[in-house]
């Protein structure tokens, strides 16, 4: 979860959407959420600590009669939000590089094909990584953690030291102005949830961590939680500083492509060149996080693909014997999110579709597993390490509450009153994917597929009770790649 980068590209959202309430309290409202959902999936973890995370836990969850349509549509899920994640970071990456040529230009806007082709140029640049420097993959992984952290401290010292003019403290915890929405006051305010919401989104992929730690049923819990209290700590370290420094909001709204930060940076800074610098240091950022989206894509579709879920599952599950990688799942999410990018030809506000399709199957995905848990009466995860309680059921039912609520919210278009060119298309690309994995069940799936591979049935009381060390159970949406090379 890349906080600075998901809040930079989305900040056009809730300056439409309420902008100063909405930013920064949209912010601490979301996070509680997500630690409420984070929590949930934690108590679940514990018990099935597994890398197959929800789509695992939903089949272990359900009856015997309907674990495999549960596993299903949780997979399908999982797979099409992080396909839609990786368009999501990489189509704004597109627009946040053209953006650096207006802090030069101020009447230059990109055109549909350049932003196309300079999202399909990042698309291959995070492919070619995936492919040819995959066992560099973890190196950078622990680069982005520095590159990040040194960023924010770059960007809010360099605004806060820079800037003419300061916003007052009324402002900045208090203000609210949502008629360039045109939404009621109480809608709007939800409705700019959606950069809040999108930018915490990776904790489910905290599971892939459970076959590589030790003891974890305690660590990945754990994490999975910390992963989203440190997000929510990191964004309002970097909301804050900016908000006391925005400029003239009808400025920053006027821009053509949707992606405000980089003008901010340039008027705060008061050159070109300042705000370059520092939209350098969210493109470092975009990088990171777009490469390893692709990675968290592709190994899912491998995955995914091994258990005959993905027409054409003989060819994605292949692993490439050379790179040792799931080649040509890399190529399918490669593909997939490229041709998802050509809705930008028939609306402005594609970026929206796909900010929204992610948050929406993403968070989907995560509260299958927890309402299926709360339908048996939580009687799986009684005995879980990482136990909530008393508290569970009220906490679960709250996280379905809101997923139920995110999933029409997250399709609304950002303002009203739309045209074609500005319609939000969340629903449409969300029942496009749909109607695929319905028809795909009908054909094959519901012949064929059993679910994800597990070891045996482990008694859940037992597993939450593991010792340290002990092996957990097979069942991965990240899966080995033995046995599976060309």
């Amino acid at each position: 979860m890349a906080a600075p980068f998901g809040l930079s590209t989305t900040f056009y959202i809730s300056l439409v959407d309420g902008q100063s309430v909405t930013i920064l309290y949209g912010w601490i409202f979301v996070t509680l959420v997500s630690l409420s959902i984070a929590a949930s999936l934690a108590e679940i973890c514990a018990v099935y600590p597994t890398a197959g995370g929800v789509y695992y836990w939903s089949f272990q969850l359900s009856t015997k009669e309907w674990a495999p349509i549960t596993s299903w549509i949780t997979g399908w899920l999982t797979l099409v939000g992080n396909w839609t994640v990786t368009t999501s970071i990489n189509f704004s990456g597109a627009q946040l590089i053209l953006s650096a040529i207006a802090l030069w230009r101020d009447d230059w806007a990109p055109n549909a094909w350049q932003t196309i082709l300079m999202y399909w140029c990042v698309m291959l640049i995070a492919l070619s990584v995936n492919v040819f420097g995959a066992k560099y993959l973890d190196t950078l992984n622990k680069i982005c953690i520095y590159w990040t952290a040194a960023s924010v401290l770059i960007i809010l010292i360099t605004l806060l030291s820079t800037a003419d003019t300061r916003r007052s403290g009324a402002f900045v915890f208090g203000h609210f102005d949502a008629s360039k929405s045109g939404w009621p006051s109480g809608w709007a305010f939800f409705v700019g949830l959606l950069q809040a919401a999108y930018t915490l989104t990776g904790y489910g992929m905290v599971a892939s961590m459970c076959e590589e730690v030790q003891s974890p049923e305690r660590e990945v819990p754990r994490a999975m939680v910390l992963s989203v209290a440190a997000a929510g700590v990191t964004g309002l370290i970097y909301l804050i500083p900016i908000l006391f420094v925005l400029p003239d909001v009808e400025l920053l709204l006027g821009v053509t492509n949707g992606q405000p930060i980089g003008l901010l940076f340039k008027t705060v800074t008061g050159s070109p060149a300042g705000g370059f610098g520092l939209l350098f240091l969210l493109l470092g950022i975009l990088f990171f996080a777009g490469v390893g989206a692709l990675t968290a894509s592709s190994r899912c579709t491998y995955a995914f693909a091994r258990d005959g879920a993905i027409p054409g599952s003989r060819l994605w599950s292949r692993v490439d014997k050379r790179f040792d990688v799931p080649l040509w799942g890399l190529v399918l999410s490669t593909i997939v999110d490229c041709l998802l990018g050509l809705i930008y030809f028939g609306s402005t506000a594609a970026f929206g579709a796909f900010t929204g399709v992610a948050t929406i199957c993403l968070s989907t995905s995560y509260g299958i597993p927890i309402l299926v848990s709360l339908l048996r009466g939580r009687s799986k995860v009684r005995h879980s390490s990482f136990s909530l309680g008393r508290f569970g059921f009220a906490i679960n039912l709250f996280t379905i509450c809101w997923i139920c609520l995110a999933i029409v919210l997250f399709c609304m278009p950002v303002s009203i009153p739309v045209t074609r060119k500005s319609m939000n298309y969340a629903s449409v690309v969300f029942a496009g994917f749909a109607s695929i994995s319905v028809i795909w069940y009908f054909i094959r799936g519901r012949k064929n597929f059993t679910g994800p591979p597990v070891e045996a049935d482990v008694d859940a009381a037992v597993v939450g009770r593991k010792k340290d060390g002990e092996a957990s159970p097979v069942g991965s949406l990240s899966g080995e790649f033995a046995g599976k090379k060309d």
